[in-house]
This record gives structure tokens, C-alpha cells and sequence, in this order.
């Protein structure tokens, strides 16, 4: 009897694709083999994105081919394979998932797949999740609900899995959470990010330490002297979302566009030869042309070598949600080109 096989088709960020080594581990530990193609596997699982609407519409997009690959007899070699949905999507209701998308047979939420067995892919770096969640609410964003509050792995945890990669041979991890600089303030005194870094770069064997993402308002000063030591990498993330002050207000961004260049200021005179990149929204509600034009300026100072540019889509159950999107496509269009030319 051969072994049942599996199929991960994964949307999103880097914490999904960890999400997915580590689905493939919790299937691994079943005795299943992973499918090289998605018409060749018992069970399908679909790690979902809902941060934008385009996400989720290239979720519905592989749920619409799915449903046309049932219909034909010949479109997939196994006769009933099961659908599974998991990832951010599962914040919306259930039963509005089922009417949405009657051809998947299961939502499942991530948790339910943790396991330590973790299938990494053949890759540098190796990633490696330290928290989850985030506390912050801005009214853009989904992932307080999508992923709930903060949430750390223990430290010693951590440094333990870390330590194993590279008695295994691994030379470089990335550390990921929504917000990193938050980590450890559910834990013990002490089991903050600056230490965690600090304790890693004492992990022989360990040459690159990376991290996604930051927020801007609790890089503190210690994270800053961490950043410092020779194996963390020279780029930072730093998402500014907006150089206006009324628009980062309205984001619910805790700092003004003059705290961000004060803190980029520093950054760069206690590190030299550090590379910021960043993510920014156009097309906010009641974003002007002067308010975009603020955000233009702000990039041109700070001189980002990477931007992740996204144009304003409206989420359900965000705080932005209940304000009018009154920016036309077409000038949101407009907008993500000029700062997509001017960065990337």
C-alpha cells in the first residue's frame, strides 16, 4: 500500500511559508510523502493570506481551478482528494467560509498542526518563528485577528532549535514574529529580543542573523546596540506605512513622520552601513495628493534600498474598514508607481 500523499500551495509572507515547513513536518510524522503535483495529492492544504484583497482573491483563484479540476474526471489522478484551508483566512466566520468556498472539505486552523518535527526547504536561511501575534491594532491591519495577541516561544526554546541547525550545518536563520521587537514581554524578566539576539550570536557555527519585521515605535536603544554585533544582517525592516502625520494617526501608528527620521537617524549613527527597507500604504481613506506627496519626501530622505508598496484595500473587521475608501483606483495606481519607480 503506498503512502498517502500531500500537496501545500502557500500565499503570503515568510510566516506562512514557515507555517508551511511546518505543516509538511506534522505530515512527515504521519508517513506521508509530499506530492510534486497538486493533482497528485490525497489532501491539499492551502495556507491562506488575508492581509490584502489580492490575497485572498488569488486564494479564491486556486479554490475556482480546484472546483473546475473535480468537475473533470481526468483532472485529478486521485479520485477524491481533500481540500484543507487554513492560515488567516479562518478569522472569518465559518459558516461564511463554507458558503464561500463549498469545494474545500476542511478549515483547519494552524495551531492544530504544531508539531517539532519541521521539514525545512533546501534554503538559506533557515527560518525560525519566535512569536506570534500582535498586540498593536492598526486600523489597516488583520492580524490581531487573524492571528490573535502576542504570543512568545519560550527563549531557551528558541536558542535550542537554533542550536541544533547549526549542529546540523545551518549557517544562517531569520528570525520571524509580526512585530520582533515585542518578544518576551509576556515572558519572564530578561527574555526580551536585544538578549535573544545577543544570546544567538554566542551559538557557534551561527555566521547570519536575520529578522522580519519591525515596528518603528519599540526599536529601543538595546535592540540598537544588539544590531550592532557582526552576524546580524546589515538590512533592517522597518515599516513606515506613511510619511504624514494625520494619516499615521488615522493608521493608529504610534509616531510621527519626524520620530521615524529621528529613529532612522540614529540607526545609521550607531550603524554606518545599515540597509533600511520598508512597507508603505497609498491610498489611505482621505489620503490628499499634499498627504501622499509627505510620504514622497520622507522616502526621498531616509533612502530605502526596498519597499513593499501596496495599495489600500478594505478589511473586514479593521477599524479602517468603517471609513469611506474615497482614493480612486486609478490614483492609487498612480501613486504606488511613483514610489515603486522612486525605491525599487
Amino acid at each position: 500500500m503506498k503512502n498517502k500523499t500531500y500537496f501545500i500551495k502557500t500565499f503570503g509572507c515568510q510566516m506562512n511559508v514557515s507555517d508551511e515547513e511546518m505543516i509538511s513536518g506534522w505530515y512527515k510524522e504521519k508517513g506521508w510523502q509530499a506530492a510534486k503535483l497538486i493533482n497528485r495529492a490525497d489532501e491539499i492544504i492551502i495556507i491562506s493570506c488575508s492581509v490584502r484583497q489580492t490575497a485572498e482573491d488569488r486564494v479564491y483563484g486556486l479554490i475556482n481551478n480546484l472546483k473546475k479540476l473535480k468537475k473533470n474526471p481526468e483532472g485529478f489522478l486521485i479520485s477524491h482528494p481533500k481540500i484543507i484551508l487554513t492560515g488567516c483566512m479562518l478569522r472569518y466566520p465559518l459558516r461564511w467560509l463554507k458558503e464561500k468556498m463549498p469545494v474545500v472539505d476542511e478549515f483547519i486552523k494552524i495551531e492544530k498542526f504544531k508539531t517539532k518535527k519541521i521539514i525545512r526547504k533546501e534554503k538559506l536561511p533557515a527560518l525560525v518563528s519566535i512569536m506570534e501575534g500582535c498586540n498593536q491594532f492598526c486600523s489597516y491591519c488583520v492580524v490581531p485577528y487573524a492571528r490573535g495577541r502576542e504570543k512568545s516561544r519560550p527563549f531557551k526554546e528558541i536558542v535550542c532549535e537554533i542550536k541544533k541547525l547549526a549542529q546540523n550545518g545551518c549557517q544562517e536563520v531569520m528570525l520571524l514574529g509580526q512585530n520582533v521587537n515585542s518578544y518576551g514581554k509576556d515572558l519572564k524578566k530578561n527574555n526580551n529580543f536585544a538578549e535573544l539576539l545577543k544570546t544567538i550570536h554566542r551559538i557557534e557555527g551561527i555566521k547570519k542573523i536575520a529578522f522580519f519585521t519591525s515596528n518603528p515605535w519599540d526599536l529601543s536603544q538595546k535592540i540598537i546596540e544588539a544590531l550592532k554585533l557582526p552576524k546580524i544582517d546589515r538590512y533592517l525592516h522597518l515599516p513606515v506605512q506613511s510619511g504624514d502625520d494625520d494619516i499615521l494617526k488615522k493608521m493608529n501608528r504610534h509616531y510621527t513622520a519626524k520620530d521615524y527620521l529621528t529613529l532612522v537617524k540614529n540607526i545609521k549613527k550607531e550603524i554606518p552601513d545599515i540597509k533600511i527597507g520598508t512597507d508603505i500604504i497609498v491610498g489611505f481613506p482621505g489620503e490628499t495628493e499634499g498627504q501622499f506627496k509627505n510620504t514622497l519626501n520622507l522616502c526621498k530622505k531616509v533612502g530605502f534600498v526596498k519597499a513593499y508598496v501596496s495599495m489600500y484595500s478594505p478589511r473586514p473587521q479593521t477599524k479602517a474598514y468603517q471609513l469611506e475608501d474615497d482614493v480612486p483606483l486609478k490614483e492609487k495606481r498612480r501613486r504606488w508607481k511613483i514610489l515603486d519607480d522612486l525605491i525599487n
